[in-house]
């Protein structure tokens, strides 16, 4: 006869078909039923922590949701900084973990609900007679409200037979949030009609608008209106068209492009929260820019913003580009760009009446007047620094040329982040994550590796890192060389340091020996489990990337870059911190 732990692992096979975790006395049942009954796949990580982050990657990845499990305690109470960075970054997944007794706490208990609430997620706990309807209804709150969900089995209730398991009914998903009433009926006309007056447009998408499908709308609204377009970090790739895309913004993006933007007098901003490195604390726009922002957030997410839109991205863009179809056709209109006569794009201008209409010379938009690749260039380094170590640009920039073009990119935290981002072009937000940094946290990416490596089962995982992020999650190492076999690559940033801290701390004269790691053999460390590592000392160490790239991923090793860097390069974005808190 079926278990509580079986009903809950049926149920939740039905709509979840990865699940990560490390086995205990808590999750044991949950853990049996999974692998004996249910087409799920498990893959085991080395710290519960990686549960998390796995299920978190796999969801980031994929756009599927994911699971991760734990025993109850202190298996629990690993997951807490992960489950903290899935909260803040609004990424669905459910927890299983064993818990308390229904009689109470034992001496190793504790209030596992208080702990998972105080880092903002909710707990569903389920009973014998309840189990699979409880399991649907933490799905469901997942995916409605983009957050993770602890999902509790009482100890004592684990193994109790609970008979067959039910039909549970379908997770609601909630349908995408369309702009609604005369408020927001109205922002969006004024939205429409200032992106046809404006003379330097642009749009500005997060993953937010990736999320909500809104990439070829936002494409098409790019061309009607003749913008400029950018991103944030995580939505990098949500523009299809990378000819007029400055890339990324704030202190990852290119100078040129960052002045491009302060040009704008329109800018409407789809899906992004407008964090401060976002808008380079504060700094992004021009004062006189015209600012709209388009979320599903409750309000505005910045002081900057003017106007703003509760509304799914792709939505609300396809409502704009509907209201300049109309003004186009509407011959009281004299133009689809307004009544000024430079933000013509391919014909003509039609002014004065119908009857007596005459035609100007047009002028091309903006947009074409620029040059985009000119502006988003960065500085290309040397190949060593002044220290004699590799410098990290002319790494990033010859690392991006060998990489396989199918790639999806983890990235821990630290002050490394910004060489991939700057350097390494990625096809889509989904292609490009960074988990930790909503929660301003490392130690994250090994785990990384074996959510993104599940998702995408034909793709190359390429995994960023610093060493102290490295060596804070050093237990998952093993865990990506097995998921991710030949199709992972593993690029340490080796600065033997904490480099971020250096940069801000040690500037200010504090003491550096707190901030200083021992110079470790990552290389070593990836052959220990089964990978191939590389010692990177010269642009020329590189070279096995480009044949380990040609070799077939069945049959070659896990690949570690372990990169000797100087940490005198300070990245750009660091820079902008560094002058922001001095």
């Amino acid at each position: 006869m079926p278990t509580v732990s079986a009903h809950v692992a049926l149920t939740l096979a039905q709509h979840i078909d990865a699940v990560f975790g490390v086995m205990g006395n808590g999750n044991a049942y949950f853990l049996d039923a999974i692998e004996t009954q249910t087409d799920a796949v498990f893959t085991a990580v080395r710290h519960e922590q990686g549960a998390v982050v796995a299920a978190d990657a796999h969801f980031r990845a994929s756009g599927r949701i994911a699971a991760g499990t734990s025993t109850y305690g202190a298996g629990f109470t690993n997951t807490l900084t992960a489950l903290a960075e899935a909260v803040q970054a609004h990424v669905p997944l459910v927890l299983v973990v064993g818990d308390e007794p229904t009689s109470g706490p034992r001496p190793w208990d504790v209030d596992q609900i208080a702990l998972a609430s105080a880092v903002g997620a909710r707990t569903y706990t389920v009973g014998r007679a309840d189990a699979a309807a409880t399991t649907v209804i933490a799905i469901e709150h997942a995916l409605t409200y983009r957050v993770p969900v602890v999902l509790a089995i009482p100890y004592d209730v684990a193994s109790l037979e609970a008979g067959e398991v039910p039909p549970a009914p379908e997770p609601r998903i909630p349908s995408p949030l369309r702009p609604r009433g005369e408020f927001a009926e109205g922002m969006l006309e004024q939205i429409a009609g200032a992106l046809r007056d404006a003379e330097r447009p642009l749009l500005l998408a997060g993953r937010g608008a990736w999320l909500a499908g809104a990439s070829d709308a936002l494409g098409r609204l790019a061309s009607v209106t003749g913008a400029l377009t950018a991103t944030t970090a995580l939505g990098r790739g949500v523009f299809p068209d990378a000819r007029y895309d400055l890339g990324v913004t704030g202190g990852f993006g290119a100078e040129g492009a960052m002045e491009l933007i302060r040009e704008a007098d329109v800018a409407v901003v789809f899906g992004a929260a407008l964090n401060q490195f976002t808008m380079r604390f504060g700094a992004l726009f021009a004062p006189g820019t015209r600012v709209f922002q388009i979320d599903i957030a409750p309000a505005a997410t910045h002081a900057n913003i003017g106007g703003f839109v509760r509304a799914d991205a792709r939505l609300a863009a396809e409502a704009i580009i509907e209201r300049l179809a109309s003004a186009a056709a509407n011959p009281s209109i004299v133009h689809i760009f307004g009544a000024d006569p430079r933000r013509a794009a391919s014909a003509p201008v039609t002014t004065g009446t119908p009857s007596t209409a005459t035609e100007t010379t047009p002028v091309r938009p903006w947009r074409e007047t620029v040059d985009v690749a000119a502006a988003r260039a960065y500085d290309e380094g040397d190949a060593l620094a002044p220290d004699g170590r590799l410098d990290p640009r002319s790494a990033a920039r010859r690392i991006a040329e060998l990489l396989p073009e199918d790639r999806v990119v983890v990235s821990d935290g630290g002050h490394f982040i910004g060489w991939a981002n700057m350097y390494w072009p990625v096809a889509a937000p989904d292609r490009m994550m960074m988990i930790g940094t909503a929660f301003q946290s490392i130690g994250q990416g090994w785990p990384s590796v074996v959510g993104a490596a599940l998702a995408r089962r034909e793709s190359t995982v390429v995994l960023t890192s610093g060493d102290g992020g490295g060596l804070m999650a050093i237990a998952d190492l093993e865990s990506a060389v097995r998921a991710a076999a030949g199709r992972g690559i593993a690029v340490i940033w080796n600065d033997a340091a904490y480099g971020a801290e250096v940069n801000l701390y040690g500037l200010k004269g504090l003491a550096e020996g707190p901030m200083l790691i021992p110079e470790v053999d990552f290389a070593a460390f990836g052959a220990a489990v089964g990978a191939e590592g590389v010692v990177v000392r010269t642009l020329d160490d590189l070279d096995r990337l480009a044949t380990w790239a040609e070799e077939d991923p069945a049959t070659r090793r896990f690949l570690l870059l372990d990169l000797r860097i100087s940490g005198d390069v300070i990245a750009p974005y660091q820079q902008e911190i560094i002058r922001v808190n001095s």
